[in-house]
């Protein structure tokens, strides 16, 4: 649970499209940006720094100590369920789901990229690096796609050249149809992927706990008492 926390702490400053990215945080950078004018001094930027990430943990911790969660990833239902809880984690405590920090690196990487070669390929990085699979291959099709409009255009294509990103937007489109991805289905791929994340936080909050079971169990004061079902364990007699 502690492990748990600690990721939903590290999302309180944490952004949304393939060639307009948005994205999903506040940075402490951005504190620091938007003080100086201020001239903060150090101490009182980092209270007010503090002070915002101590009020959203507590929010958090409030809704966690309310909602009952089943730690059994095996479960569509118990998976739902603590999706459910995770959402309202977020909205309540104003963090970040996850399709919205993979819109803020990409505008955080990709800010200044002038040509539209240099910015897909930040995007493969940003995929990787965040252990994203392109199980479509729409990454080779999106590069298919550069290489056709820039032998059209004849030159390399830059984004802020407006028929040029038509032109390939164009073909962007094409490739989503043949892929079958619509833009008023964003919200379904998003809760999709969010329930994939739930599921492998319930994994790993499982996992964490028979190891700490098992540990316990090893202590001869302990030799004659049952291991209970991890799914009995009640995380707000935790917290």
């Amino acid at each position: 649970m502690a492990r748990l926390l600690s990721r939903s702490t590290r999302q309180l400053y944490g952004s949304q499209s393939i060639l307009q990215p948005q994205q999903h945080a506040v940075p402490v950078r951005f504190f620091a940006k938007e003080a100086a004018p201020q001239a903060l001094k150090g101490d009182e930027l980092l209270k007010g720094i503090f002070l915002e990430v101590k009020n959203k943990f507590e929010t958090a911790i409030g809704i966690l100590r309310k909602e009952k969660i089943t730690i059994a990833p095996e479960d569509p239902a118990a998976v739902e369920q603590y999706a459910k809880v995770m959402k309202t984690v977020r909205e309540k405590a104003d963090l970040f789901s996850e399709s919205q920090r993979i819109q803020f690196t990409i505008k955080q990487r990709t800010d200044g990229i002038q040509d539209a070669r240099s910015y897909l390929l930040a995007l493969k990085d940003i995929r990787l690096k965040r252990g994203l699979t392109d199980e479509l291959g729409a990454e080779a099709m999106m590069m298919d796609a550069l290489e056709k409009v820039e032998k059209e255009i004849k030159k390399p294509l830059l984004r802020n050249d407006k028929k040029g990103m038509a032109l390939l937007n164009e073909e962007f489109n094409k490739i989503n149809q043949k892929l079958g991805i619509r833009k008023e289905d964003l919200p379904k791929y998003e809760e999709a992927l969010e329930k994939k994340i739930a599921k492998a936080q319930l994994e790993e909050l499982k996992k964490d706990a028979l190891e700490a079971m098992e540990t316990q169990k090893k202590r001869e004061e302990f030799n004659d008492e049952e291991m209970p079902d991890v799914k009995s364990l009640d995380i707000r007699n935790m917290l």
